[in-house]
C-alpha cells in the first residue's frame, strides 16, 4: 500500500523535506497526487502549503531544475544523468538539466577531521609531510584536500563528506518507490521508462559514492594508456603513462607521456576517501592561461579527441564526463583527465555498430546508419519503413558537405531526436556515450575553431575495423562460436531431461510478470479480506441480537457478557472496514 510505502520510519524526515521543497517550488498538486501529504499528514508532519513561491513567470524545466538544486545532491546528480537522456527529454529539457552544477558549501574541517582521521588510520597531519586544512574544492558528495608526502611527492586527498551515504540511500530508497508508483499509475511518466531510468542512476551513484571503485576506473584506463602515441602521425615520444600500476608493483619511471593518469596511492584509498597524484596543470576552463602558457590549442584539441576517441572505440571503457573541469593541460601539449566516478562500457557488438554508424554518417551512406539505429531500438514497436526512410532522409541532406563542415556530436543528437519521435528508446550505455561525444567536440571547438571531429575520428574508426575483420580476428571470432554452438548441444539433451521430468510431476510452470495484473491481484485480495471481515461483523452483530435475549448467564452492567463481547467486537471490525475504504478511496 501507498501508505506503508512512503511513511517508512526511516524515511519520514526526509520525505517531509522533499514534500516541502516541491511545494515550495509549484509542484504541490503532485505532492497531492502522488499520496505524500495524506501520509505526512498520518505521521504528524505538517506541511506548509503557503510556502509556495511565486514561480509562475518560468516554464516547467526551468522550476524542475531549481527543484533539484534545492533537493540536494542526489537530486542534482540525477538531474546530471537526465542531461544525457536525449532519447527521453525535448532539448530545452537537457539545456536546463545540463545547468546543475555540482557544488556545494565545504564542511569545516573540524566536521571532517575525525572520519578522515578514522579511514587514513592516523591524523592527516601525522600521515602527509603537510596538509592544507583549506579544501581545495566542495562538492555535494566529497571535498578535496591537498597534501605532502615525506619524499616530496604532491597529491591531493578526497574525502566524503560525513553522512551523505544515509541521505543518498534514502533519497534512493524513495525515487524507486515513486518511479514503480508511477510507472504503474500513469501512461504519461510510464513513456520516459522512471523505474529503468532510477535503477540506472541508483547503479551509478552508488559506484560514484565508492571511492575505491574510482580509482580502479583510473587504473584501468592508465594502463589502457601504457605506451600510447597518438594517431595520425603524432610526433610525441613512446612513453609509458604516469598512471596507478597494480597495487604492490614498482612505479617504472616515464618520459613524458601525451596522456597523462594521476597515480593513486592505495596504502591511504578506502571507499570514504582516495589519495591521488596531484595534477600541477591548467584547467579545461582557463583558455587564456593556455595562451599564456605557449601551449598549441590545436595540437591539444587533436590529442584530446583522439584519447577519448581511443577510450570509445578501441578500449571499450571511457570517461563519460569529460567536461572542462576534469581536463587538465600540461607542458608539451600534454592533457591530463582526473575524475573517474562516471565511466562508460561498450561491448564488443556496440563497439562494431558505433564504428558503423559513425562510418556511415561521415561517408554519407544512410542505409548502413538506419540498420544501426533500427539494432539500437531493439524489439520496440514502430513503422521500421518509416523510420528506415526518415534516417536515409537525414543523412543523404548532408551529401557533399565537406568533411570539416559535419558536427558528429550534433548529428548524433539529431538522430535520437528522430527516435524519440518515433517513441523509441536508445539503451542506457548509448545516452553515456552520446554525452561524450557532445562534450568533446564543444571542447575541441573552444580549443580550436577549425577542430575537425570526423577528421579525427575516421582513421580509428577504419584502422579499428580492419583490425576487426582481419583474417586472423574473424578465425578467432568464429571459433569461439563453435565452442558455444557445441556447449549449447551437449547440455541440450540434459536440458530437455530436465524439462520432461518436470512436466511429468506437474511443476512445469510458466511465470508472467505483469504489473498491471499484480496491482489488481492485490486489490482482489483486499476487497476479499474487507468481504470476509463485513460477512464476520454481520454475523457478531446477529449472534450477539440472539444472546441479548437468552436469559441467564454472566451479565455486566445489567446485560449479558457474551452478548456485549460480541457488540464490541463488531464495532471493532466495523471501524476497521471504515479506515480500510477510507485509505483504498485516497490512493484512488
Amino acid at each position: 500500500m501507498l501508505w506503508q510505502a512512503l511513511t517508512a520510519v526511516r524515511d519520514i524526515g526526509r520525505l517531509h523535506d522533499i514534500a516541502s521543497i516541491l511545494i515550495r517550488y509549484g509542484f504541490g498538486d503532485m505532492v497531492r497526487r502522488m499520496g505524500m501529504a495524506n501520509a505526512l499528514e498520518r505521521a504528524g508532519r505538517a506541511l506548509h502549503w503557503n510556502e509556495a513561491e511565486e514561480l509562475a513567470h518560468l516554464d516547467p524545466p526551468a522550476r524542475v531544475r531549481r527543484a533539484m538544486e534545492a533537493l540536494g545532491p542526489t537530486f542534482v546528480k540525477l538531474g546530471q544523468l537526465l542531461a544525457t537522456r536525449v532519447d527521453l527529454f525535448e532539448p530545452e529539457w537537457i539545456a536546463e538539466f545540463s545547468r546543475l552544477q555540482d557544488s556545494a558549501h565545504s564542511v569545516t574541517y573540524e566536521g571532517i577531521h575525525q572520519q578522515l582521521t578514522e579511514d587514513l588510520g592516523a591524523a592527516p597531519e601525522a600521515v602527509f609531510a603537510a596538509f592544507d586544512p583549506e579544501p581545495l574544492a566542495a562538492a555535494s558528495m566529497a571535498q578535496v584536500y591537498r597534501a605532502r608526502l615525506e619524499d616530496g611527492t604532491e597529491v591531493i586527498v578526497k574525502v566524503r563528506r560525513p553522512g551523505i551515504r544515509l541521505t543518498v540511500e534514502a533519497d534512493l530508497r524513495w525515487m524507486a518507490r515513486l518511479a514503480e508508483l508511477a510507472e504503474g499509475e500513469s501512461p504519461e511518466l510510464r513513456a520516459f521508462q522512471p523505474r529503468e531510468v532510477v535503477r540506472q542512476f541508483t547503479q551509478s551513484l552508488r559506484r560514484e559514492l565508492d571511492f575505491a571503485s574510482e580509482c580502479r576506473n583510473a587504473e584501468r584506463i592508465a594502463q589502457n594508456f601504457a605506451g600510447y602515441t597518438g594517431f595520425n602521425g603524432d610526433s610525441a615520444p613512446k612513453a609509458k603513462v604516469v598512471g596507478a600500476p597494480a597495487q604492490g608493483a614498482p612505479r617504472a619511471e616515464p618520459l613524458e607521456p601525451i596522456i597523462v593518469i594521476p597515480r593513486v596511492y592505495w596504502q591511504w584509498t578506502s571507499e570514504r576517501v582516495c589519495v591521488q597524484e596531484y595534477i600541477a596543470g591548467i584547467s579545461g576552463r582557463q583558455l587564456a592561461r593556455v595562451d599564456e602558457a605557449g601551449l598549441n590549442r590545436k595540437v591539444l584539441a587533436r590529442r584530446g579527441a583522439q584519447a577519448v576517441l581511443k577510450m570509445i572505440v578501441e578500449d571499450g571503457f571511457f570517461h563519460a564526463d569529460p567536461h572542462p573541469g576534469n581536463v587538465f593541460y600540461l607542458p608539451g601539449n600534454r592533457i591530463a583527465f582526473i575524475d573517474f566516478g562516471m565511466v562508460g562500457r561498450l561491448s564488443e557488438v556496440r563497439r562494431d555498430q558505433l564504428m558503423r554508424l559513425l562510418l556511415g554518417l561521415v561517408q554519407h551512406e544512410p542505409q548502413r546508419v538506419a540498420d544501426v539505429m533500427i539494432e539500437w531500438t531493439g524489439d520496440g514497436a514502430t513503422d521500421e519503413d518509416g523510420l528506415t526512410l526518415e534516417i536515409q532522409a537525414f543523412v543523404q541532406q548532408y551529401h557533399g558537405v565537406a568533411l570539416k563542415q559535419l558536427r558528429l556530436g550534433a548529428m548524433l543528437t539529431d538522430l535520437v531526436t528522430i527516435l524519440r519521435q518515433h517513441q523509441l528508446r536508445l539503451p542506457p550505455d548509448l545516452s553515456l556515450l552520446i554525452k561524450a561525444f557532445v562534450s568533446l567536440e564543444g571542447m575541441g571547438h573552444e580549443l580550436d575553431p577549425d577542430f575537425n571531429m570526423a577528421a579525427e575520428a575516421i582513421p580509428l574508426l577504419q584502422k579499428t575495423l580492419r583490425a576487426r575483420y582481419a583474417p586472423n580476428a574473424v578465425l578467432q571470432r568464429g571459433w569461439h562460436g563453435v565452442k558455444d554452438m557445441l556447449a549449447l548441444l551437449v547440455g541440450l539433451p540434459q536440458d530437455v531431461s530436465r524439462l520432461l521430468r518436470a512436466a511429468k510431476r506437474g511443476r512445469l510452470e510458466i511465470h508472467i510478470d505483469v504489473l498491471h495484473l499484480k496491482r489488481l491481484g492485490n486489490q482482489l485480495d483486499s476487497a476479499a479480506n474487507r468481504l470476509v471481515v463485513g460477512v464476520v461483523v454481520a454475523a457478531l452483530i446477529i449472534g450477539s441480537s440472539i444472546v441479548m435475549t437468552v436469559p441467564g448467564g454472566p451479565t455486566l452492567l445489567g446485560l449479558p457478557f457474551f452478548g456485549l463481547l460480541g457488540f464490541v467486537g463488531a464495532l471493532l471490525g466495523s471501524l476497521w472496514l471504515w479506515v480500510s475504504i477510507w485509505r483504498s478511496g485516497d490512493k484512488d
